[in-house]
């Protein structure tokens, strides 16, 4: 049987050769294959795993976010409260004055003024705190995972986090008191000339916001501008003390100064604009409805007005409306949730914001730059 077997293959020797060839190349092939298709499970795996850890720490960092503006709100409130104080009115008031009329006047522009700027410097806070959050969660990000080009020297070592994170005093200092000058000038002009007895809706109290809005916001203006004019109380101008010291900087410096500016690019950004507009909108619209609560029709109002439309239906003298609006100040920067943070804490706007911004600084092709 043997000799038949040599005998065929002798016959068929160059089948037999071809045949063998063709089969080792199969099993070569599946091998290579069977590589090949491991080295790609491993590095689908690998990215899965990398997807999922970056994830985490952006979910992480949002909640930092949220701590962090919900700690930095009653510093925010203090603020304010000790550069427009209506309570030492308020108490001059309760003693008959002979200039009361006068300093109802004062007060009637400093309750509106503390309220409107709480409003702006609230959304401000969030937004940019949001953008600054990222930027730099997005580099310690790469500096944990080890993507550093040199592998040791980590792009936003812990000093250089704490002096870049301490930018956001300009907006608690400088720009709140430049911010406050603006928006007094405003209320001034849209309120100054109406009496303390003049009757208002909430209609006519929202027209009266807008007003001031369309002022401190220049959208009454002929300029356009290619960012928000807001942006100025956010940051301290680009000839900051830093960059104005052509000598003696130091690697830390440096490292701040170009956060300081990558920031800079995204407050002037479209999308920052869009962002910020949209938290001043919900913004005075949560103040608003916190003030509808006190312009309720009665039973009376509603059979003689004969409308259901409280909106229009009930009017407030001013004098009434001012201590409304000068209490607003504690619902709206409220260090425990209140409706008004929660509301601007939770706008699907602001978080897709933070993970477009998140993302860009979270990628190995941001240490090319």
């Amino acid at each position: 049987m043997l000799r038949s077997l040599w005998s065929f293959l002798k016959r068929h020797k160059k089948k037999c050769l071809v045949l063998g060839t063709f089969l080792g190349g199969v099993y070569l092939l599946g091998k290579y294959g069977q590589k090949k298709i491991r080295e790609i499970q491993e590095r689908e795996a690998a990215e899965y795993i990398a997807q999922a850890r970056r994830q985490y720490h952006f979910e992480s960092n949002q909640r930092t976010c949220n701590m962090t503006v919900l700690s930095m709100l009653p510093t925010l409130r203090d603020a304010l409260m000790h550069q427009l104080n209506s309570e030492s009115l308020t108490s001059l008031l309760k003693n008959r004055p002979a200039n009361k009329l006068e300093i109802w006047e004062d007060l009637k522009i400093i309750s509106f003024t503390r309220s409107i700027v709480a409003v702006y410097s609230t959304c401000m806070l969030v937004v940019l705190l949001r953008v600054q959050l990222n930027i730099i969660g997005g580099y310690i990000y790469l500096d944990n995972a080890a993507l550093c080009k040199n592998g040791t020297t980590p792009l936003a070592p812990p000093e250089v986090q704490q002096q870049y994170l301490s930018s956001i005093q300009h907006l608690l200092g400088d720009g709140l008191t430049e911010l406050i000058t603006i928006v007094k000038q405003a209320v001034h002009k849209v309120f100054g000339s109406i009496s303390l007895k003049h009757t208002l809706s909430l209609l006519e109290l929202e027209q009266k916001l807008k007003d001031i809005r369309n002022v401190v916001e220049h959208k009454d203006s002929d300029q356009t501008a290619p960012y928000s004019p807001l942006c100025h109380y956010l940051m301290p101008d680009e000839e900051n003390p830093l960059a104005t010291q052509a000598c003696g900087l130091t690697e830390r410096d440096i490292a701040t100064i170009k956060l300081l500016n990558e920031t800079r690019d995204m407050l002037e950004s479209p999308d920052f604009s869009t962002v910020l507009s949209t938290c001043l909108n919900r913004g005075f619209s949560r103040l608003l409805d916190n003030m509808a609560e006190f312009f309720r029709p009665t039973e009376q109002d509603l059979s003689q007005s004969g409308s259901v439309n409280s909106l229009s239906s009930v009017s407030l003298p001013l004098a009434k409306i001012i201590p409304i609006i000068n209490g607003q100040i504690h619902s709206v920067c409220s260090e425990t949730p209140s409706h008004f943070v929660q509301d601007l804490l939770m706008m699907e706007q602001v978080k897709d914001f933070a993970a477009n911004v998140y993302e860009a600084f979270s990628t190995p092709q941001q240490l090319e730059k």
